[in-house]
């Protein structure tokens, strides 16, 4: 490995939430997918996919910046946190593009790229990773599993028999749930 533009990445979002609103695609009243954090690993491109680095920030929504209980419930973020910690997303998305440096294609459970281009154009802000793809690994998770029903990132570890590595519905946990994931394909020959 020469160094980072051989690195793999490996990135989860999460987003804002509500009661219900994955059932109605975000439709609902002020129901907008605002990030709330980004995480990601930074693996190795070799055979048992090694972490090299690792991140996670968290991100102050503008339209809803207050958490939704369903939210907190589901993620374990609180609202005290998210204030203390949480950085605009213009800042978060340009420490996110240091951390992944020369690497333009990125892997996700879905295809979370495009949940930073929607977030970019609803605030009218710059995209720092605009040129990068991010492709999704769903299929030959699903493969290997040999399922049919999507699973989200955060069931990997039951599904897989793994445990968990850190809380899940997490942007940080699940991408290293991803992760786990594909050293699995990868040895079973599948990615």
């Amino acid at each position: 490995m020469k160094g980072d533009d051989l690195a793999i990445i490996v990135m989860d979002l999460e987003w804002t939430a509500w009661d219900g609103s994955r059932h109605r695609h975000w439709s609902g009243p002020g129901e907008e997918m605002e990030i709330v954090q980004i995480g990601a690993v930074k693996l190795a491109d070799t055979p048992g996919l090694e972490e090299l680095a690792a991140f996670e920030t968290l991100v102050r929504p503008r339209i809803n910046p207050r958490l939704a209980p369903y939210f907190t419930n589901l993620t374990g973020i609180t609202q005290d946190r998210l204030d203390r910690e949480g950085v605009d997303l213009k800042d978060a998305l340009c420490q996110f593009a240091g951390f992944v440096g020369p690497a333009t294609d990125f892997l996700g459970f879905g295809d979370e790229l495009s949940h930073v281009r929607v977030n970019c154009q609803l605030y009218g802000i710059a995209d720092p990773v605009a040129h990068c793809r991010c492709d999704d690994v769903r299929g030959p998770v699903m493969e290997l599993l040999g399922i049919q029903r999507v699973p989200n990132s955060s069931d990997l570890p039951a599904l897989m028999g793994f445990t968990p590595p850190g809380a899940m519905h997490q942007g940080l946990a699940d991408s290293r749930c991803v992760a786990e994931a594909l050293r699995r394909a990868r040895k079973a020959g599948r990615f």
